[in-house]
């Protein structure tokens, strides 16, 4: 049975194509060395066409608001231009949320064309352009170790990685977080409050690894400025061994986050990437692995989430669990010695 696989190598060549999901402009050249935040592709947006309902916004019937108007089909405005008013007391305004063009007016509304930002893709890793796919992007490959993980806030940075995390389960709070780590990558355990997430956007920080934290915390951790990687999961989950014995020895050395999500489809997960030198060119991970004795895996789903494990042998046919499941299963070694048996749907491999 095809495994799926989780990398968290010391060692490795990693290879990465970044892709513009539409035509563009490549803005990189063949042999060009790169950081993670810049740019490889760029195209142009589409328009959006937003209807802005200036009655509402100020308070007016609609035929009473067409006379507060003061623009026109074919107008051009910035964002924050003044579109209706001002009336009243206060003098209420309706004001373009974007820079645009007005298209029609009338009925109490005003109808835009707004400017969408470029669509740009980052090169996500440190390294060298090794090819090129026209209009579309390239490929960038660096060597270094590798650590993947299970959630990210779809943000890429990068910076000196201060080690906060004494343990893999460590709670994180914000009076941890001091004007020494700004402008820095942060290694944390669990986080289970918002106020740490703003203390860190304060700061600011360039990053942010966390073993957990509470699911509450994802609208948060998507509106900060810097990514935010999870390794584990949600919830009190300590951060499996493997990772955090590499993470923790790297204090204070140059790290990259693609924080992007979990494709399983496209085969991508966020990512932590510790660029290393060496005088060769070490093997690249493996793509497909099956299941086999031997291997070190670690298990994805309770009551042994986040474990770390050996497989000690591969079972024949199904085999009925608690739950009434029936599944191909293996046994598995566990850190603390002891023999579990978990349905391989549960187990990841670690390379």
């Amino acid at each position: 049975m095809l495994a799926s696989v989780v990398y968290v190598l010391p060692l490795t060549t990693i290879r990465r194509e970044r892709l513009l999901q539409v035509p563009g402009r490549l803005v990189v050249r063949q042999g060009q060395k790169v950081n993670p935040t810049d740019v490889i592709a760029e195209a142009e947006a589409s328009p959006q066409h937003i209807m802005l309902d200036v009655a509402r916004g100020l308070g007016l019937s609609r035929n009473e608001a067409d006379k507060h108007i003061q623009r026109k089909a074919g107008d051009h405005v910035s964002q924050g231009d003044v579109i209706a008013g001002p009336v009243g007391f206060p003098r209420r305004v309706v004001r373009a949320p974007r820079a645009g063009q007005v298209v029609v007016t009338g009925s109490g509304q005003v109808f835009m064309e707004v400017e969408n930002p470029p669509l740009v893709i980052q090169a996500g890793i440190p390294g060298m352009v090794i090819s090129l796919l026209p209009e579309r992007g390239a490929t960038i490959e660096t060597t270094g170790a590798l650590i993947q993980g299970v959630w990210g806030n779809g943000l890429i940075d990068y910076g000196l990685m201060h080690v906060l995390a004494h343990k893999p389960e460590e709670l994180l709070t914000s009076n941890q977080l001091d004007v020494s780590l700004r402008g820095s990558v942060i290694l944390a355990g669990y986080c289970e409050d918002p106020e740490v997430l703003m203390a860190a956007e304060d700061l600011p920080a360039r990053g942010l690894i966390l073993a957990s934290m509470t699911s509450s915390l994802i609208p948060y951790a998507l509106k900060l400025s810097f990514p935010l990687l999870v390794v584990e999961g949600f919830g009190l989950l300590p951060m499996n061994t493997v990772a955090y014995n590499l993470l923790s020895t790297s204090d204070r050395r140059e790290v990259a986050l693609n924080a992007e999500p979990l494709d399983i489809y496209k085969n991508t997960r966020p990512e932590i990437v510790i660029p290393l030198p060496t005088s060769g060119k070490p093997p690249m991970p493996r793509e497909t692995v099956m299941f086999s004795p031997e291997q070190q895996v670690r298990i994805v789903r309770a009551p042994y989430k986040s474990q770390i494990g050996k497989v000690v042998a591969l079972h024949t046919g199904l085999e009925v669990f608690p739950t009434k499941v029936r599944s191909p299963a293996a046994e598995v070694r566990l850190e603390n010695d002891e023999k579990v048996l978990v349905p391989l749907v549960n187990l990841e491999v670690i390379e």
